[in-house]
């Protein structure tokens, strides 16, 4: 029973998860659709929602490199874990954006494109480095 309950509330916390990332994605794909026309649709926030929620259920509570502190001085010590750093920068990188995203709707700016393009590269980026950090996690399982 009490594996069963433990297994809910780990599908709970990454549904969680998956649903904060998609409202990030809706902010940032409200942002740069009212900033670029063609990107105006329902498939282009469609689009955010997914990635959004894609990136932030696989890339967000990745298993982490066991970790032996009696072994000091080996090699696999002085590695970097690849999947928790992407994971870490990605989710970083996408929540900045949205946030970023999120003020500009809230305040009523009409930044430069240049900005606008800066938010979408940072988006998409961010939550490519998510998907691959919960890829290379379950990989290595």
């Amino acid at each position: 029973m009490r594996i069963r309950v433990r297994q809910s509330a780990h599908v709970l916390e990454r549904s969680g998860l998956a649903l904060a990332g998609a409202a990030c994605g809706v902010f940032v794909g409200a942002h740069v659709g009212s900033s670029v026309p063609a990107l105006t649709t329902q498939g282009f926030l469609l689009l955010m929602m997914l990635s959004g929620a894609f990136g932030f259920y696989l890339g967000i509570d990745t298993p982490q490199i066991p970790f032996h502190p009696h072994e000091e001085g080996t090699p696999a010590e002085n590695k970097i874990d690849t999947a928790e750093f992407l994971s870490a920068v990605g989710t970083f990188l996408a929540t900045l954006t949205a946030f970023f995203a999120v003020g500009i709707i809230i305040l009523r700016e009409d930044p430069h494109i240049v900005w606008t393009s800066l938010i979408m590269a940072g988006w998409v980026i961010g939550v490519v480095m998510q998907i691959v950090a919960g890829a290379i996690a379950r990989m290595r399982r």
